[in-house]
């Protein structure tokens, strides 16, 4: 009979392979954890969600303070260094580490630091941290190693003006201009960090508007925003070659067009972080970006090696990745069914944020599936006013004859939290996923939730009903 050290190794501690590992704990499994930095949290906690999104409320917080004729009475408008942001985002990485470190501590879970690769579909080995060579064999493994920016290799990385979104957070200086390279929700996210800043700002998309897959009511709020907060975009752009100097970047465009600015932020696209695993020594490919395959149960094409988070590729979201790593394990202790994750919600922390969930307009109309719309602008509910967070909107498709709900939308403040109720209703079965749910539920007044209320009986004006 074979001898196994763990029932579960899981290579990678952001929130997939965090979850993979709890779960196999809290079902009498052992299970252990390498993560090849120092600390747990993986890209996540250290160069990804935490660290952006912690960047953002403090700009938002400074544009508030600067743009409020209220705040006049304590002092003038002020700015803030890059730098400055980066101590307060450091603070909250710090707080996430301890939180993660305990869990597992609590849990019994060993945690080894260092680079794995696979020798057989049952051991790797590992290069610890102080020189050392560990090998460790476990029954089952999930790969949850996550991704990397893409970096093409005619572009240098290794010049201080010329970064991308892992290396931007050690940017020790403000750009007076930073060039964009990418206008995905990584570019998109920062483009509203650094316009906040007072930074100018050019964001180069090499597609015809800003991130295609959401509403295109939604995509151009976006774009007027940005645009209103200095963001010069240049849509139907691809580079052709980036001259780097003492003092700054150049970036030269196919169409003929040369941006200098003191910065570059590259955000073109991700790949998969399976370079160093040596997959191939188990028989385990992955597509021309390093992304593993799943099936339904998280399963590899390899029997009792499973994979989740942003190694799987799409959708590339910590929230999903929980659940993943979740799913997965289950899968590898031999649960019949798990949930796989495919309906996740869209949040996107530009400022104003976006989120969304369910179809959007044009594929309604592609589908040749009728639909109404209600909106509720915040600028006339009571709490965004009294907020002064008075820029954006929620909109509801529905079905004009069943009005089952069929998509959500919102832009403006606190998007990402108002969208789980329109999502929680989308859920109910036994035709209770109807608009005519929020016209007769009395909501909280004032809320930004009321804008479902108000949206709901727009909607169902149009209808006549």
């Amino acid at each position: 009979m074979e001898k196994f050290d763990y029932d579960l190794i899981a290579i990678g501690s952001g929130p997939a392979g965090e979850s993979a590992a709890l779960n196999a704990t809290k079902h009498d499994l052992t299970a252990a954890v390498i993560e090849q930095d120092h600390w747990v949290g993986g890209a996540c906690t250290h160069r990804g969600t935490i660290p952006s999104k912690t960047l953002r409320h403090a700009v938002k917080e400074l544009m508030r303070f600067n743009t409020n004729p209220m705040f006049r009475d304590i002092g003038e408008p002020q700015s803030l260094s890059f730098p400055r942001l980066l101590v307060s985002a450091d603070a909250v990485i710090k707080r996430q580490v301890k939180m993660r470190s305990k869990f597992y501590q609590r849990n019994r879970i060993e945690v080894v630091h260092g680079g794995a690769h696979f020798i057989d579909p049952h051991t790797i080995e590992v290069a610890m941290q102080d020189g050392g060579i560990e090998r460790l064999r476990a029954r089952n493994f999930v790969i949850a190693s996550g991704a990397l920016p893409y970096r093409p290799a005619d572009v240098d990385f290794s010049h201080p003006r010329i970064y991308d979104s892992d290396t931007i957070l050690g940017m020790q200086h403000t750009p007076r201009k930073i060039l964009i390279y990418g206008a995905g929700v990584i570019g998109c996210e920062y483009a509203s960090i650094f316009s906040g800043l007072g930074t100018k700002v050019e964001l180069i998309n090499s597609r015809d508007r800003l991130l295609e897959f959401l509403d295109d009511e939604i995509s151009d709020a976006l774009s007027y925003h940005l645009r209103d907060h200095g963001v010069m975009m240049r849509h139907r752009e691809t580079y052709s070659s980036v001259e780097t100097s003492a003092d700054g970047v150049t970036l030269h465009l196919r169409s003929g067009k040369r941006l200098h600015g003191d910065a570059l932020l590259w955000c073109n696209g991700r790949t998969g972080n399976t370079a160093d695993l040596q997959l191939d020594k188990i028989g385990l490919a992955t597509d021309h970006r390093g992304y593993i395959s799943v099936d339904n149960h998280y399963q590899t094409s390899v029997e009792n090696i499973f994979a989740a988070g942003d190694v799987i590729g799409v959708p590339s979201l910590a929230s999903a990745a929980y659940d993943q790593g979740r799913g997965a394990a289950a899968s590898a202790r031999g649960k019949e069914h798990c949930r796989f994750v495919k309906d996740v919600p869209t949040g996107i922390y530009t400022i104003p944020e976006i989120s969304s969930v369910g179809q959007n307009e044009r594929e309604l109309t592609e589908a040749n599936t009728p639909y109404e719309v209600g909106r509720a602008f915040f600028k006339e509910t009571a709490r965004a006013q009294i907020s002064g967070e008075d820029v954006g909107m929620l909109k509801i498709l529905f079905h004009p004859d069943t009005l089952e709900i069929l998509g959500v939308h919102c832009f403006g403040a606190e998007a990402t939290e108002i969208i789980h109720i329109g999502q929680a209703i989308m859920q109910q079965k036994n035709g209770g996923n109807t608009v005519r749910y929020f016209i007769t539920t009395t909501f909280n007044y004032p809320t930004m939730a009321e804008a479902y209320r108000i949206a709901a009986l727009n909607g169902l004006n149009r209808l006549h009903v």
